[in-house]
């Protein structure tokens, strides 16, 4: 009798062992993306391929949310509806100074990273200096590259935005490409990376709009893990991006908006993080 209760108590813990280590391979990871090329249900169909990718990477299902905002993917990290996120600069900054997010990857161009000062093609905009009396958009408040370093330009460059400007946020860089494709505005500032996708994909006329300054280098986009995600998956998910190959993974490469990926660390963000306390952004 006592030999038959083991074997039933054994039979038991293995079961249950057995139990966990599946349900721990069907938990859905949350992947959350700053609304960089806009927060739409159709955004999130177009990186059904990135998807599908993380999940065969992860051997679990994923979950890939665009929050509405750059601050409300902040804040998903922070309250746990999020595992990993794609986030810019600033957003990343302030990601780490309230959460301790992890740094994983970026790409490679992250780290020269530029913003596009556009205007519409028969402008007499041609340099920083010609802003003055103008109107200007900017895209998220907590962007990097479409507010916080084109700001740092003018100003540097003497064009205070706050005293010689007319400006406003777009809330995405499409929506400040398009704002200076129509008319709306007469110049904007968004992430280069975009703006080359949406003249490739037919999105934005390259006739109606022209780039007029690039921004100095600097560095931008990272993804991250929320703490408490364990470090194996942690590292599962880093490897996903390092294994992506040019000529190989052009589909997903393409919704990235990037040729390959390297480890991202904190330090590199110093001078960002000072930048970004001088102009009350952190």
């Amino acid at each position: 009798m006592l030999k038959n209760h083991r074997t039933v108590v054994a039979f038991i813990s293995l079961f249950l062992l057995f139990q966990v280590a599946v349900g721990a391979d069907t938990v859905a990871v949350n992947v959350g993306m700053v609304p960089d090329a806009g927060a739409t249900q159709v955004s999130i169909k177009e990186k059904a391929p990135l998807k599908a990718y993380l999940e065969q990477k992860l051997g679990r299902p994923v979950n890939l949310i665009i929050p509405t905002n750059y601050n409300a993917t902040v804040e998903a990290l922070g309250n746990g509806s999020l595992d990993f996120a794609y986030l810019g600069g600033l957003t990343y900054i302030k990601a780490h100074a309230r959460y301790n997010v992890v740094p994983l990857v970026q790409r490679s161009s992250d780290l020269q990273f530029r913003a596009y000062f556009i205007t519409s093609s028969n402008s007499s905009i041609h340099s920083l200096a010609d802003l003055k009396g103008k109107t200007f958009a900017f895209g998220d408040i907590n962007s990097t590259s479409g507010h916080v370093m084109p700001y740092l330009e003018m100003r540097q460059a003497g064009v205070d935005p706050n005293t010689y400007l007319k400006y406003r946020y777009t809330g995405s860089h499409p929506a400040t490409a398009k704002a200076v494709e129509s008319g709306a505005v007469d110049a904007g500032a968004l992430d280069e990376t975009v703006y080359q996708s949406m003249i490739a994909e037919g999105k934005l006329d390259p006739n109606k709009v022209r780039i007029f300054y690039k921004s100095k280098p600097f560095v931008d986009y990272v993804w991250v893990a929320r703490k408490e995600v364990d470090p194996a998956t942690q590292e599962k998910f880093a490897q996903a991006f390092t294994d992506l190959k040019e000529g190989q993974d052009e589909e997903v490469l393409n919704i990235l908006r990037g040729k390959n990926f390297v480890r991202a660390n904190n330090e590199e963000y110093t001078v960002l993080r000072l930048v970004a306390a001088d102009l009350k952004m952190f």
